[in-house]
């Protein structure tokens, strides 16, 4: 049996009647600090507000926004009144924001202003003209359906929108017993959070998480860190991920410890909160602690509290996981796998797990779910030390994608099994190594990124014919993008006329770092392109660029 059949409002009131003075949210830059209490009334006040505002149970509540104060007022307090989060990626822009509007069927979505060129309210205002003209509360969008209304998460007026401030104003007129009533409706298999991992069908779809997914998935995985309610966690990681949510803040509070988050990723910061917060954990991709030990001034800290925290995202040199433990201190430094349809992580190492385990597997697989390598070809399970897929089952498998059903038939086998696109091997004694993909995926410093949506998204732009995209290897990310272009018959495209228009239209990490130019690709006999030789090629041109 999973630890909990709670839902996440009613689990975390019981953390806050079990230590209600304990700090659980701080922001070291601007010394913010919320005990679970004050927390509490907070979220409280904020779930009254949407109440206020018409938003129910099942109501899809969109956040863009970067990892704000506010952003976790809003996680815990739609779980308490039954609607759907659903979390986008800061980096997004008017295209990936538009489709997934449309694709949540958001009722309401909050925002801040904007993320590095990004303005999210002109963005906003572009795709909901209707905003500026009409009243708030009876937004009727032509080309957003059930979208009713536009939150500021801020002091400022904005037209059309609700501000964080007033819907805590409003929240003022309601009673916690409101919320509790609603808090006894719901059930530990509602979905509680919606996150959209890109699609190989060049889409991305709607991964539906339930209470019982995410919160089982967050203990377990603070278990494998020997978490107490001593440890204070520093989460420099984006909250709209997985990792964010589940292994960092989820973790933490089913073992009522404290949050120590940063609205950015800063080396800096980073090391300057592990500091002054004394932390005990710290969290993040490969790059963000080769940024925080390579650092001129990381000499100048001191990291002796810490002693844990997870690596994920992308595998980890085995130098740089060296570092970790013996420079940082982070001598139980754990590793983790797994994805957002499995909510997210299903194997992960242990604190004792000696450094080699660390470095070169993924771990054991996690309490109370089953993890099993079969042959893509027949379904079959292998033996140890056999390349295969990797699968699992169990309490934390997704509920399935939003309204994709055929998606979701394709991904969960029909005895329950999760297919991950992966490939692994397993040993005796049950570590889980990562070899490769089965899945045509670019995993760039962490974020996973689909070359056909690339593909469809080049093939808008005038002047090109088709488009093919690959990863290349990359010291930083591990690999970036690549795309090799056929250009329309007498257009003459450039480099930085495709970086350009993409650079507009999709999040920064997507755009391709080189284009080529080619004038076909190479196949396979019954015509399919072969990516692995233009990944060649890719590295075969740019050697030759550098001599």
């Amino acid at each position: 049996m999973p630890f909990t059949n709670d839902t996440v409002g009613v689990f975390f009131e019981k953390a806050v009647i079990n230590d209600p003075d304990r700090e659980f949210l701080v922001y070291p830059d601007r010394d913010l600090r919320f005990t679970y209490k004050e927390f509490d009334e907070r979220v409280n006040m904020l779930a009254k507000g949407l109440i206020e505002i018409g938003i129910g149970k099942g109501d899809h509540v969109g956040i863009w926004a970067t990892n704000v104060p506010d952003w976790l007022t809003f996680l815990f307090a739609t779980s308490k009144i039954g609607a759907v989060f659903v979390t986008v990626n800061t980096a997004y822009k008017i295209h990936e924001v538009e489709y997934v509007m449309k694709q949540a069927d958001l009722k309401a979505i909050a925002i801040i202003d904007g993320f590095r060129d990004v303005s999210y309210i002109d963005t906003i205002y572009e795709l909901v003209p209707e905003l500026k003209t009409q009243s708030r509360g009876n937004l009727k969008s032509e080309k957003f359906p059930f979208l009713k209304n536009i939150i500021f998460i801020g002091q400022e007026k904005h037209r059309g929108m609700y501000s964080t401030r007033e819907l805590l104003l409003l929240g003022q007129h309601g009673s916690d017993e409101d919320v509790h009533k609603i808090m006894q409706t719901l059930d530990k298999d509602d979905v509680i959070n919606m996150q959209y991992t890109s699609g190989t069908t060049g889409f991305p779809k709607g991964v539906m998480l339930t209470h019982h997914n995410i919160l089982n998935n967050g203990y377990y995985i603070g278990e494998r860190q020997k978490f107490t309610e001593e440890d204070r966690v520093c989460l420099p990681v984006p909250l709209f991920h997985c990792f964010g949510i589940v292994l960092g803040v989820l973790a933490t509070l089913t073992h009522g410890g404290t949050l120590v988050l940063l609205e950015l990723f800063d080396p800096l910061m980073v090391l300057a909160a592990v500091q002054k917060e004394k932390c005990t954990a710290l969290y993040g991709v490969p790059t963000m602690f080769i940024a925080e030990f390579s650092h001129p001034m990381f000499k100048m800290f001191d990291l002796s509290s810490l002693r844990t925290g997870i690596m994920a995202g992308s595998p980890c040199p085995i130098e740089a996981m060296k570092r970790v433990i013996n420079d940082m201190n982070c001598k139980d430094i754990t590793i983790a796998y797994g994805l957002t349809e499995a909510s997210p992580v299903f194997t992960q190492t242990s604190t004792d797990d000696p450094i080699e385990r660390r470095v070169s597997t993924v771990g054991t697989a996690m309490p109370e779910i089953e993890v099993k390598i079969i042959d893509p070809e027949t379904g079959e399970t292998v033996g140890p030390d056999v390349q295969g897929e990797i699968c699992c089952r169990g309490y934390n498998v997704m509920k399935g994608y939003y309204k994709m059903p055929e998606m979701t038939d394709f991904a969960i086998d029909e005895d329950g099994w999760l297919h991950s696109g992966d490939l692994a091997t397993v040993d005796a004694e049950g570590y889980y190594r990562i070899t490769g993909r089965i899945k045509d995926m670019i995993i760039r410093g962490g974020e996973n990124i689909y070359p056909r949506e690339i593909e469809e998204f080049l093939f808008t732009m005038p002047g090109v014919k088709s488009a093919q995209v690959v990863g290349i290897p990359d010291e930083k990310y591990g690999e970036i993008v690549g795309a090799f272009v056929v250009p329309d018959d007498g257009n003459e495209l450039t480099e930085e006329d495709v970086r350009d228009y993409s650079l507009s239209k999709i999040a920064r990490y997507k755009v391709p770092k080189h284009v080529f130019f080619v004038d076909d690709y190479p196949l396979t006999a019954s015509g399919k392109v072969q990516k692995f030789k233009l990944r060649d090629l890719a590295v075969e041109l740019l050697k030759k660029g550098n001599e």
